[in-house]
């Protein structure tokens, strides 16, 4: 499957590329967007910045970029759908499956049986939601070399009036 490259970025994704850039620990990633298609978000970052003492890609570096294409992926999609909500990574669970030499190339999408339409409907009837989203990190040859599953949790934001008004209440 091939991804368009997104060059330029759009908007909603210049705006998730700034957010990436400005947390520390993401931004000493050296992570970039590499495509969007508005099912499937894919980062990708440089091996020279990931090796461990095997001189393959560190297997926490593997394990946050597939986070963060799962975050940002819900991200834009609850954006996109007008919503204003944090989003959180509950729980995840990763597996590795074989050993990466070359970049990283993370690609994230909505897991088998659940649905962009009722994460929606959960945050606007209930101020939450929840979905599973899975990711992964593929081998040059197309293989994996690392894949999660991980559950987000999204928390409507309240609006600035309302914002205001619970904090001097």
């Amino acid at each position: 499957m091939t991804i368009p490259v997104a060059s330029p970025l759009s908007p909603a994704l210049q705006a998730l590329d700034a957010h990436y850039r400005a947390m520390p620990p993401v931004a000493a990633l050296q992570l970039r967007i590499a495509g969007y298609d508005g099912a499937c978000l894919r980062l990708c970052a440089p091996l020279a910045a990931h090796v461990n003492d095997k001189g393959c890609a560190f297997g926490g570096s593997l394990a946050s970029l597939m986070t963060l294409a799962g975050w940002g992926l819900a991200t834009l999609r609850l954006q996109q759908a007008g919503l204003a909500a944090e989003v959180y990574v509950a729980d995840s669970n990763v597996r590795y499956r074989a050993p990466l030499y070359a970049d990283l190339e993370a690609e994230a999408r909505l897991a088998d049986g659940e649905s962009w339409d009722a994460v929606c409907a959960a945050l606007r009837e209930h101020g939450r939601a929840r979905t599973w989203l899975q990711a992964w990190v593929r081998l040059p040859d197309g293989g994996v070399a690392a894949e999660s599953r991980a559950r987000f949790v999204a928390i409507a934001r309240p609006a600035e009036g309302a914002r205001g008004h619970a904090a001097a209440g």
